[in-house]
């Protein structure tokens, strides 16, 4: 079971007393009660009581506030704080949940115990695995509460109830996550029918617009492109101060935009925060991407082939003792992956974009990282984005496998390096992102692997042989387990294409080894193949042979593999994998 609070404020203590009791969105409130109060026994219930009315419950608690004059009345005198537990955790009793009520009203200063003058709260009941806190902030010697990070004591609260009832425990969080919705954002987003709240849909579009951004004006440039209202706060200079952004339709009771600065989106999202990741230099390759007649970007599997370089670097700071790089090159990791979910094929892209949410929480700490250098992957993202969107076939859907199977690496290190400095949510983040991309990759190599294993499995029987042999005694000690996995042919046939390209292959294979660890691969062979090829400077993606194709193989293909003492090997031509038939 976790405790998790949500704390909000208010105008109208009638209204949400009326949602409480009443029947629910999709009448999922049942038998709706009172578990706790300021006043237990004396507080009208009408879940409970037939005479008792939502008025007389609402005079009780607004008697405070309108004891006030008008003038001094505060507009936000509502305080409201939701509690839940997990699905499949055991129900509270009334009384557990009236003892969580009483220490959370503690904790945040609504109601300190002993405190006859504190403001007048209950504790609603309507469901199994929750209760609603509410509040008005008048105490009763008219004074205000001190409720300072009220929510922050409620979750530090909330950590101590779930070890002392025996409930699964929450991550603890460092006050570095983005703000989460309020429930009436989320309960405006339900009624016109969104899937999520008008803060996360542009959270993401602004993260997407920072991500592989040269300046300012790029970033302005690619909100507008995006479809998003935007709202510069401008000096008398005409320098640009912060911004705002809002989802064009989306407007308040007075049809006015509903805006949000970047900062209420997420921290670093702030107009200065965005530009620490600019820098006072521009991207690396910047000069080679103008706009000049004639010039062409990189097609989508070069773009993705020369991120997986600096994904794998990436790799090797994480494991090194560096924070603030550290720190720096997860931002990039960050952007890169935006970068991604925009440009990728269909069949990648729902898995891609929640592990690009997901992984949006590893990238903050308290670790600062303004000084570091994180040009190099913000430069691979950037890349990505010029280069436009991929197909999900041939060289790019190759190339796309190649790049998700090491960021599923880099998340994993991720978590490790979260995990090692105490970060618990940051790691939960990295763990959660890892498992979506191994999903995405899992769909972007399916046509690449099974062609490359078609193509392994179409050789002559002593290549086969031969190369079973070479991967047996690199790896003796994991050969029958890697033997085992769908990816065995295809290892086989990237071993051959290497050697026919000039490669010592038992050289070849034994750097890809030796690079990284495999202890953290779900599939040992697929990711060999995918550091093959690239060490390799192989094609992504290979055309099986065709059946008579294999029958037709003389004995002197056979001898034309061996290595010959006095000549040296050539290299076979590689197509180019951004030459691409004109489409009709």
């Amino acid at each position: 079971m976790t405790v998790v609070p949500d704390v909000s404020t208010g105008g109208r203590t009638y209204g949400l007393l009326a949602y409480l009791y009443g029947p629910g969105r999709r009448d999922e409130h049942t038998d709706p009660h009172l578990v706790a109060s300021w006043m237990p026994g004396l507080t009208p219930d009408p879940g409970r009581d037939p005479t008792a009315t939502l008025k007389q419950l609402t005079d009780r608690l607004d008697l405070p506030v309108l004891a006030l004059p008008k003038h001094r009345r505060p507009a936000r005198h509502v305080w409201h704080c939701p509690v839940r537990t997990a699905p499949g955790d055991r129900h509270l009793t009334d009384a557990e949940w009236a003892e969580v009520a009483r220490r959370i009203a503690h904790a945040t200063g609504i109601a300190e115990e002993g405190d006859d003058r504190a403001c007048r709260w209950i504790a609603v009941r309507h469901a199994d695995d929750h209760i609603h806190l509410v509040a008005t902030l008048v105490r009763e010697d008219g004074r205000r509460p001190r409720r300072h990070n009220d929510g922050i004591r409620a979750q530090a609260e909330c950590r101590k109830i779930e070890a002392e009832f025996g409930l699964h425990i929450l991550n603890g969080g460092d006050r570095t996550a983005a703000q989460r919705p309020t429930s009436a954002e989320r309960s405006k987003a339900e009624r016109v029918g969104r899937t999520e709240t008008p803060r996360e849909t542009l959270r993401e579009s602004v993260r997407q617009a920072v991500a592989g951004a040269a300046d300012e004006e790029e970033f302005f440039r690619r909100l507008a492109e995006a479809g998003l209202r935007v709202n510069r706060r401008l000096a008398p200079s005409g320098d640009t101060l912060g911004y705002k952004v809002a989802l064009p339709g989306d407007r308040n009771r007075d049809g006015e935009p509903i805006w949000f600065a970047g900062s209420k989106l997420a921290q670093d999202l702030s107009l200065p925060k965005i530009r620490q990741r600019f820098g006072a230099e521009p991207l690396g390759g910047e000069r080679n991407q103008s706009s000049q007649p004639g010039e062409q970007s990189s097609c989508p599997a070069h773009a993705r082939r020369e991120a997986v370089h600096v994904v794998e670097q990436v790799a090797i700071v994480l494991g090194g003792d560096d924070e603030e790089g550290a720190a720096a090159q997860l931002v990039g990791v960050g952007e890169l992956l935006d970068a991604v979910v925009q440009t990728s094929a269909a069949s990648t892209r729902k898995k891609l974009g929640e592990a690009a949410r997901a992984f949006e929480r590893a990238t903050r700490s308290h670790i600062r990282a303004e000084r570091a250098d994180n040009r190099a992957v913000r430069s691979a993202a950037r890349g990505i984005i010029r280069a436009g969107n991929a197909l999900g076939k041939g060289e790019d859907g190759g190339a796309t496998a190649m790049l998700l199977s090491t960021m599923v690496l880099v998340a994993i290190a991720a978590a490790r390096w979260h995990s090692a400095r105490g970060h618990a949510q940051q790691a939960a983040a990295s763990q959660l992102a890892s498992q979506h991309l191994r999903a995405a990759y899992r769909a972007a190599a399916t046509v690449p692997m099974n062609a490359m294993r078609e193509h392994g499995r179409r050789l002559p029987e002593p290549t086969r042989r031969r190369h079973a042999d070479t991967i047996t005694a690199t790896l003796p000690d994991q050969g029958d387990r890697i033997r085992r996995e769908p990816g065995w042919d295809a290892l086989t046939a990237t071993l051959d294409q290497a050697e026919r390209a000039g490669h010592d292959p038992a050289a070849l294979l034994k750097e890809a080894i030796e690079w990284r660890e495999l202890d953290t691969a779900g599939r040992v062979t697929d990711v060999l193949v995918w550091r093959l090829r690239r060490l390799g400077k192989l094609p992504a993606a290979v055309t099986p042979p065709r059946a008579r194709d294999a029958r037709t193989t003389t004995s002197a293909e056979v001898r034309s593999v061996r290595p010959t003492p006095n000549v040296p090997p050539t290299r076979a031509p590689q197509p180019d994998p951004c030459t691409r038939p004109p489409r009709r």
